[in-house]
């Protein structure tokens, strides 16, 4: 049975003073920010710990985001292969870090190749993971092709990102967070995730999903602020997500991701008009297509 450890301490919000200028004049108020510190994510195999990424997020929700970048990742294929997560205690680390690294804990009777691990890197808020942008890559790791998934109408789709921002209470109190969020095909809410970073809002997603053990998300849409990039499909692949529905505009290879797989991807969600990159045989429309084909 997993473990999970610990308690996530508050602070995805940080209080602050600012001078606001309005009408040629200033005055001094308090305002509230995004969080954004590191976090580390250490894997641990008996008695082996081995750091797997840095990434800058803000505070909350740390063990799905560990869950989940790790199985975007492929490094784990299921709940099953965690033993426990939990925040740092070792002796030789700082009281004030201990919440900005996370143990995760794998079985040690099972085998694991951790050479694609042997290099540490670096990840931003902005980029996620970096350099591992090919279809190719997602092939070898064996993804397969999402399964037919719900039809779901327009009108659903057109109620998503009011949906979104209603549940976005950090957003709310700081303007200054992306969201992740999922829905079933009648677009009620199930769960959302908040971060400064897209990429690591959608990992906070998956690792619920993941711990909760709803994967895969077969029968569900996802909505993220902001654009879709390749990532963020990547991401929504591994958990089997059939729709992925985005505020702004896909990148080319996202587009590519959900082409090649067999998904739903709709851009430039306001405004009650959107587009639909690929699967638009899920998307059910009162009319039919007019125009180029």
């Amino acid at each position: 049975m997993l473990e999970k450890a610990g308690r996530a301490r508050s602070g995805s919000k940080t209080k602050t003073r600012v001078r606001v200028v309005e009408d040629g004049r200033a005055r001094v108020k308090s305002d509230f920010l995004a969080t954004e510190e590191p976090m580390e994510i250490r894997l641990v195999t008996g008695d082996r710990r081995q750091t797997v990424a840095v990434t800058m997020r803000t505070p909350g929700a740390d063990f799905e985001l560990a869950a989940g970048f790790l199985y975007g990742e492929g490094i784990i294929a299921s709940r099953d292969e965690i033993k426990r997560i939990s925040y740092c205690v070792d002796a030789d680390v700082d009281a004030g870090q201990r919440y900005n690294i996370v143990n995760v804990e794998l079985w040690a009777n099972r085998e694991y190749d951790l050479r694609p691990l042997e290099r540490h890197f670096y990840t931003t808020s902005a980029c996620g993971v970096c350099g591992k942008a090919s279809l190719e890559q997602l092939e070898l790791r064996g993804c397969p092709v999402v399964g037919p998934g719900p039809e779901v109408s327009a009108e659903t789709i057109y109620s998503l990102p009011g949906k979104l921002r209603e549940a976005q209470g950090l957003f709310e109190a700081t303007g200054g967070l992306h969201a992740a969020a999922l829905f079933d095909a009648g677009g009620n809410l199930l769960a959302l995730r908040e971060d400064v970073g897209r990429h690591n809002a959608t990992d906070k997603l998956v690792g619920w999903g993941l711990l909760e053990g709803r994967l895969p998300l077969s029968e569900n849409v996802v909505m993220v602020s902001g654009r879709s990039s390749f990532e963020i499909l990547q991401k929504c692949l591994t958990a089997g997500v059939p729709v992925v529905c985005a505020v702004s505009a896909p990148s080319s290879l996202a587009v590519d991701v959900a082409r090649e797989f067999g998904m739903t991807l709709v851009g430039f969600l306001r405004g009650g008009r959107f587009n639909v990159y690929a699967g638009f045989d899920r998307i059910r429309v009162e009319r039919g297509t007019e125009g180029a084909r």
